[in-house]
């Protein structure tokens, strides 16, 4: 049976000290949290650490993307780390991301750990249809697609790959879960899981993302994993607010 959807909190702050005081407010009805560059960039390692300590899980989201040969020796070394999770640009190629995951085997059996789950970034939801018009990115014709939508049509290639290199989900925003999810099921029945950014309760801001949705939505359309941060780090009451996202969660799920 799949595990529930599980509520990640995005603590995308430079100071360590700040970080691991939200987290310890947030325990232990919220303990999985997300590092980002800023953190990671500022505290390196020991970030990890601490929140290991803690009993949390830790997204360790990088956006890994580099030569194939560079990647695997970063993801050896952090499959080390004892993180849960890692993100790696999907827009590297198939053959770096099989060296990520690779990586990631092979430096968490050297230390006796559970190899990270491996998330392919695709589109990051900050960008929309003109960002990737601007890139170069053009829509395919209807010939060579029966997806409609620029966005929709990169984002489902890209899983498709991510999927064939061997890692184990991507992220995506909320909008492509549903296209995602058909074309996965077209080339295998194993586990591919949708990490979904870009989630705003109801009634909040919708700060730099472009491509969001709510909570109860994103559970609805299929996501594994949703990702929150400002919502719940800048609000005054931190854990309501995660609790709040929480039932909206619950909303989704039968039973």
């Amino acid at each position: 049976m799949a595990e529930s959807p599980q509520l990640i909190v995005a603590l995308d702050t430079p100071e360590l000290d700040e970080a691991l005081a939200l987290a310890d407010r947030l325990l232990p009805e919220i303990n999985y949290f997300k590092l980002g560059l800023s953190l990671f960039c500022a505290a390196g390692p020991q970030a990890i650490t601490e929140f290991k300590h803690l009993g949390a899980k830790v997204f360790l989201d990088l956006k890994l993307h580099d030569i194939p040969a560079q990647v695997a020796g970063a993801c050896r070394v952090i499959g080390a780390y004892g993180v849960d999770m890692v993100t790696v640009h999907t827009l590297g190629g198939v053959e770096m991301m099989r060296a990520a995951k690779q990586g990631l085997t092979d430096g968490a059996k050297e230390a006796s750990l559970e190899i990270p789950v491996a998330v392919g970034v695709t589109v990051l939801t900050s960008l929309g249809a003109q960002d990737l018009r601007d890139l170069g990115i053009k829509e395919p014709s209807k010939e060579e697609t029966r997806i409609t939508g620029q966005v929709s049509w990169l984002v489902s290639k890209l899983a498709v790959l991510a999927e064939g290199a061997g890692l184990d989900g991507v992220v995506s925003s909320a909008r492509e879960i549903r296209t995602i999810k058909s074309e996965i099921q077209e080339v295998t029945d194993r586990e591919f899981s949708i990490v979904t950014p870009g989630i705003r309760p109801l009634g909040s801001s919708a700060d730099d993302q472009k491509r969001i949705t709510t909570p109860e939505r994103a559970v609805r359309d299929g996501a594994n994993y949703l990702v929150v941060g400002r919502p719940i780090t800048s609000a005054d009451k931190p854990k309501e607010a995660a609790l709040k996202i929480l039932e909206e969660m619950s909303k989704a799920i039968p039973g």
